[in-house]
């Protein structure tokens, strides 16, 4: 057993993930769930509101909601996310042990199920979930046009930063997997231009309509009616978010930005230490046979890290941002795989010992955060 484990590190690095995950929900669980759990309590009682279709969902089983709800939701949520990355991954590379270093860098990094961990309760990982439940089903119709519609709609229900944060990535993965592979026609592009302006619309009722018309107080009032133990008042401090404009929100970004940009360092040295794994993208992106097809991979990355950039710069949850935009890269990276390639890409190296550091590196590392590194 010692000797296997010195010839083939990954496996072991597997299991010392599963302990630091099991470390992270321990202390998840002792902390005060505020913002997930107001989440739960909002819905549309008040007429259409933003943030508030899991809360409409939570309220057709709770008439009052415990605050234990929040782990057991977004545990359930972690966990079929976990299933189905492993059977994505599974159908994709398969697990022999020339795959594991690859997924090693993407599972066990600090980025992704690590960091969803850690954000038990907030709504970044029903967007990844979906992601990869559009890389999981066929796409040979216009009918994967209209799923990954739908998908993306229900995330801006969810929340509609969700534009910003996984819609671009669906779009990428149906441009991938549909659009390169079965070509344009003129019905596939109606049904394409429809989805993107049904979603904008429903964005942009979110935004600009989906604030509450009530004063605050009856809003808390109604919040705590909904509350197992309306005594924990402390667990509403974030009502005023549904209050908020959106210029408060930049303002607030640009207020904090001095000490958010002292975290810049962190991600980019946490970015490098998944080297291994770009190489192995940009490898995969220059081994496809169509240049027309390294063309617009190569776009849509740019299209995805451009919409972080504008998340960046209106909310200062940066932590999670820069998690989410990595956990993109490693959903687009699959997407790319299933395009036809000119020669084989070889995987990671389990024989460099660089790499290898590294690998022990990203497994050690816990989480990233929620604001500000760690």
């Amino acid at each position: 057993m010692n000797l296997r484990v010195r010839e083939n590190p990954w496996r072991l690095m597997l299991a010392v993930n599963v302990a630091v995950l099991i470390g992270v929900f321990l202390y998840k669980i002792t902390r005060e769930p505020y913002v997930p759990y107001i989440h739960l309590l909002v819905d549309y009682h008040f007429g259409f509101t933003k943030r508030a279709l899991i809360g409409a969902l939570v309220s057709l089983f709770f008439r009052e909601v415990p605050v234990w709800l929040v782990f057991a939701l977004s545990g359930a949520v972690w966990l079929v996310t976990l299933g189905l990355f492993i059977k994505l991954f599974r159908r994709t590379f398969g697990f022999d042990d020339a795959q594991m270093p690859l997924f090693v860098f993407m599972a066990g990094s600090p980025f992704f199920l690590k960091n969803f961990m850690h954000t038990l309760g907030h709504f970044d990982i029903y967007g990844c979930a979906l992601a990869i439940c559009l890389l999981l089903v066929p796409a040979r119709s216009v009918a994967f046009i209209v799923l990954a519609a739908a998908a993306s709609m229900i995330l801006v229900l969810i929340h509609h930063i969700h534009l910003l944060m996984y819609v671009p990535t669906i779009a990428v993965i149906v441009v991938i997997r549909y659009y390169l592979v079965q070509g344009l026609s003129r019905q596939n592009a109606i049904v394409g231009v429809a989805a993107i302006a049904c979603i904008g619309l429903l964005f942009f009722a979110a935004q600009f309509y989906g604030s509450l018309p009530v004063p605050p107080d009856e809003f808390v009032r109604y919040l705590q009616s909904r509350m197992a133990d309306p005594t924990r008042t402390n667990l509403l401090s974030f009502s005023y978010i549904w209050y908020q404009p959106l210029s408060q929100e930049i303002h607030d970004t640009w207020d904090r930005m001095p000490s958010n940009l002292l975290g810049v360092p962190v991600f980019a040295l946490l970015i490098w230490l998944h080297a291994p794994l770009w190489k192995y993208l940009v490898s995969l992106i220059r081994s496809l046979s169509e240049d027309w097809h390294r063309r617009v991979v190569i776009t849509a990355i740019v299209m995805v890290s451009v919409a972080y950039l504008i998340m960046f710069a209106i909310v200062f949850d940066y932590s999670r941002w820069i998690s989410n935009w990595a956990v993109c890269m490693f959903l687009i990276l699959h997407a790319i795989k299933t395009l036809p390639g000119s020669k084989a890409v070889p995987p990671i190296s389990t024989e460099d010992r660089k790499t290898t550091v590294l690998g022990w590196i990203v497994t050690l590392i816990p989480r990233v955060g929620i604001v500000r590194p760690f």
